[in-house]
Formats: structure tokens, C-alpha cells, sequence
């Protein structure tokens, strides 16, 4: 009888992958971020768009200058606290890279013209005009806006990549702008750092962060129970594609979008052109996914805004296209009169179930591979080696929990009633810009890597209408489970 080599873990792997590296990146501005608590603000000197502003000599804000009345920062002018946050981000990302394999000088120049972009659009549609909301009007002595709120000026940066991708460069995206818009590193980045915020607000209201927990638990296991077989069924026996198509196509549509299809592609002994295919409908369905799901959620689940950051987290495929969704969401639900006392908890809902399915992830390939092997390819003798559990699963998530846990661990420590001096004596202050500033870069990032003519170039018409069909399905399966699980919880007050 075969017997199968053993498989051993390639360490390079650490230096060598994104995901790795979004947690060494996040996890290096967490720890830089920590000292805060004690005064010591070692990324102080970070600047940040004071939106909504109307005087541009006010429109950027330094983050040490706001958090404390010493001198330590108080000389640093914007344009420096700009230039220092560039070199910074240029400094660790540029390693990054190179370690990766990347080619350093066009890594240099992308990602130069991505901060450019991103922060300077950023700054663009930081003015009142472009995202006051109507309860900020009276303040600003103003009296009309377009209401997307200060996150929702992520939704400009997304247009402005779709606008530069497909009309500016409709023919092809220049390859120095592919090196640079980096989506699934810039996301996962954000997601470790979202820890943190997450860790500190949940420390203030901790019965409603187990609550989520335990929902967020029970509707994955729910959404793992019933989107894959109906996705592989429609796929498979209505639009009759190859068993691997189908099951690819069910894992991208179900579970996790790219991350997802690819695992399970390799899981399963696919061709390269399986998972390529699929990524290019998973990541142009979920641009589309981005702009119109936050919308409807903001208008029609207002009442329950739990539910609304559920439904993104359910149902929008890719961390970066989820996660952000969930920012729109936030935006745009607690911009809206009686309801900022749920910001960034609509994100937050969003992200925990989204970070539950990726959890699974690894498990769900392993699962899958066994299946192929002892069923579907009948190799007699063959064995899954247990260790593929680790080689697929999503790193980040790691730092992720880490932040979280840590500040957790922190905050107990030193007593609830002192736990909230992590939100407001400097730790989340620093590490949340940096947070929002990686999700800026990905929503230009997305934008910039969506080509709708891709749908043409692929001819792929029947994946497209069987990913349609499953997609439409588990949306709105999504949206039963969400309020099913998710509207009852009480607001943090």
C-alpha cells in the first residue's frame, strides 16, 4: 500500500506571504500603540483628515496633538505629520515586499502613486460639502450635503479607482498600479487593527460583545449548513458544470470569496484556471455587492443595525469587499439621527462573522480534500496530512484575535472601570487611523483592480449565471439568518 511522505511546514512562509505579513505589520503598530495608555505616544505624530472641515488650515489633524495638552507634538506642522506617515507606511511595506519576492523599485513607485491617490481623495472628500451629515450642519453653518459621513468618503475612493481602472485605463491597468494596489494585504492589515478598536469598545460593553459572539457562531454554522450544498447543486446539476467548477464556484460564492475558492481549489486538486476564473467573478460581483448591499441596509434594516452588519459579513464575498461593506454599513447607519451610539458596531458585527467563516476556512479545505481523495478520485492508500488544516488557514485572523485578546487581557486586569482609558488614553486613537487608512487603500485598491470587461474576456457565461443564481439565493438567506440572530441584542448604552 502507498504510503504518503510526511509534509512538513516551509517556515519561509513567514516572510514570504501577505498574510503573514498582515499580521507582523499590524501586529508592529499595535505594540507601537500600546505605551499610549501611559501618555507615551510613540505614533503621535500621525496625521489624520479632520472630516468635515471647511477651512482647509484645520483640515488635517495631528493624533498627538489631539490626544494630549504636552508640547511633545504640538510644533510637528501637517505637511511633515504627512510626510513621516508616507516614509513610514513606504518603509515597512517596501520591506515587506522585497522579503516577498516583489520587485522593490515598482513596489516603490505603486504604492507612492496609491498613497497619493488615496490620502489626497482623501482629503478632497473630507470637505463638508462632499459627507457632513445633516445633525453637523448647524455646527458648520451649513445647510445642504451629500450625507455619507466621514467613513462613507470611502465610498469616493472606491468610485475614483472603478473611474481611473475602466475609463482612464480602460484598455489596461499600467502594471506599476497592479504592483501597488495590494487589496487582500491592505484589508487584512486593517482587520488586525480592527482588533483593537474592537477589543477596547468590547471591554465597555461586554455582555453585548458575547452576545455577538454566540450569534455570530451560530449563523456561520447555520450559513456553512446550507449555502455550499445549494451552491454546489445549482452549480452542478442545474448549470451543469465540472464537479471541480462547481465546487470551487460553491466554496467562492459560500464561504469566503477568493480566499476561499483558491483553498479549496487546491484542496481538491484543481487546474490554475479553475480558481483564476472564479476570483475574477468573486472580486467583480463584490464590487457590486460594495456598492449597492450598505445602501439597501442603511434604508431597510435601520431598526436593527446588528442585523444590517451580519447581512454584510454573510453575504459579500471577500475579507476586503465584506469588510468594507460593513464600514459603509457603519457609516451610514450611524450617521443617521438616534443611532451613532451603534458606530462602528455595525462594522464590528460585520467583521466577526466574516472572521468566524474565515476561521473555518482551513478546516473546510481539509474537509474537502479528504472527501476527494477517499470518494471522488478514489486514490486507495493516499492520506490528507492533518497539517494542511494550518497551511490553509488565514493568518491575520491570528493578529486579529491578538489585539483583541490582549487589550482584553489588559483591560481586566486593570478593572472595568479603567478599561475605557484604552479608547480615549491613546491606544485605539493611533492604531484606528492607521486602520482606516488601510481600508482606504483598499477601497482604491478594489477599484483599481476591477475590470468589467473581464466578464468578456473570461467567456465564462454559464459560471456567471450559476455564481448569479447561488449568490441572489444565499443573500437572501443571509438577510434571514441576520435578523433571525442578530435583531434582538440591545444598543450599547
Amino acid at each position: 500500500m502507498a504510503t504518503q511522505a510526511a509534509v512538513k511546514i516551509d517556515w519561509s512562509s513567514l516572510w514570504k506571504k501577505e498574510d503573514w505579513w498582515a499580521l507582523w505589520i499590524g501586529l508592529l503598530i499595535f505594540f507601537l500603540s500600546l505605551p499610549g495608555y501611559y501618555g507615551i505616544y510613540l505614533l503621535g505624530w500621525v496625521p489624520r483628515v479632520s472630516a468635515p472641515w471647511l477651512d482647509p488650515s484645520k483640515s488635517i489633524i495631528i493624533v498627538g496633538q489631539a490626544l494630549t495638552m504636552t508640547k511633545a507634538y504640538q510644533g510637528l506642522s501637517p505637511v511633515l505629520s504627512v510626510l513621516f506617515f508616507y516614509i513610514f507606511l513606504l518603509a515597512i511595506l517596501t520591506f515587506a515586499a522585497w522579503l516577498m519576492g516583489h520587485n522593490v523599485k515598482r513596489f516603490l513607485a505603486g504604492f507612492t502613486i496609491m498613497f497619493i491617490l488615496t490620502f489626497g481623495f482623501w482629503w478632497l472628500f473630507g470637505y463638508a460639502y462632499f459627507n457632513a451629515t445633516p445633525d453637523q450642519y448647524a455646527k458648520l453653518h451649513i445647510n445642504w450635503s451629500i450625507p455619507v459621513g466621514a467613513d462613507g468618503i470611502l465610498i469616493y475612493l472606491l468610485l475614483i479607482g472603478l473611474f481611473i481602472s475602466n475609463v482612464v485605463f480602460y484598455k489596461k491597468l499600467p502594471a506599476v498600479l497592479e504592483t501597488g494596489a495590494r487589496t487582500e494585504w491592505y484589508i487584512k492589515t486593517a482587520i488586525v487593527l480592527l482588533g483593537a478598536l474592537i477589543g477596547a469598545s468590547s471591554l465597555r460593553y461586554i455582555s453585548l460583545a458575547v452576545g455577538l459572539v454566540e450569534r455570530s457562531l451560530i449563523a456561520i454554522v447555520a450559513a456553512y449548513l446550507i449555502y455550499w450544498p445549494i451552491s454546489y447543486l445549482i452549480s452542478y446539476k442545474v448549470f451543469k458544470l465540472d464537479i471541480k467548477w462547481a465546487a470551487t464556484l460553491a466554496s467562492g460564492v459560500s464561504i469566503c470569496g477568493v480566499s476561499a475558492a483558491i483553498a479549496t481549489a487546491a484542496a481538491i486538486g484543481a487546474p490554475s484556471i479553475v480558481p483564476a476564473t472564479v476570483a475574477s467573478i468573486i472580486v467583480l460581483f463584490a464590487a457590486v455587492e460594495l456598492v449597492v448591499l450598505p445602501f439597501v441596509a442603511a434604508t431597510f434594516l435601520k431598526w436593527a443595525p446588528y442585523a444590517a452588519g451580519a447581512w454584510m459579513g454573510l453575504s459579500v464575498k471577500t475579507d476586503g469587499a465584506a469588510a468594507a461593506s460593513g464600514a459603509l454599513a457603519d457609516a451610514l447607519i450611524s450617521a443617521q439621527s438616534g443611532l451613532a451610539v451603534y458606530k462602528s458596531w455595525v462594522l464590528t458585527t460585520a467583521v466577526m462573522t466574516k472572521v468566524f467563516i474565515d476561521i473555518w476556512i482551513g478546516l473546510w479545505a481539509f474537509i474537502l480534500a479528504v472527501i476527494w481523495v477517499t470518494r471522488v478520485e478514489r486514490k486507495p492508500g493516499e492520506k490528507v496530512p492533518a497539517i494542511q488544516i494550518w497551511f490553509r488557514f488565514p493568518k491575520f485572523v491570528l493578529g486579529y484575535l491578538a489585539t483583541w485578546l490582549i487589550l482584553w487581557g489588559i483591560g481586566f486586569a486593570v478593572g472595568a472601570a479603567a478599561s475605557w482609558k484604552f479608547m480615549t488614553g491613546g491606544i485605539t486613537p493611533q492604531t484606528e487611523l492607521f486602520r482606516y487608512f488601510f481600508f482606504a487603500l483598499t477601497f482604491m485598491s478594489i477599484g483599481l483592480t476591477t475590470r468589467f470587461k473581464t466578464l468578456a474576456e473570461i467567456k465564462a457565461g454559464r459560471m456567471i449565471a450559476a455564481y448569479v443564481v447561488s449568490l441572489t439565493i444565499i443573500i437572501l438567506i443571509a438577510l434571514a439568518l441576520s435578523i433571525a440572530f442578530f435583531a434582538g441584542l440591545p444598543p450599547p448604552a
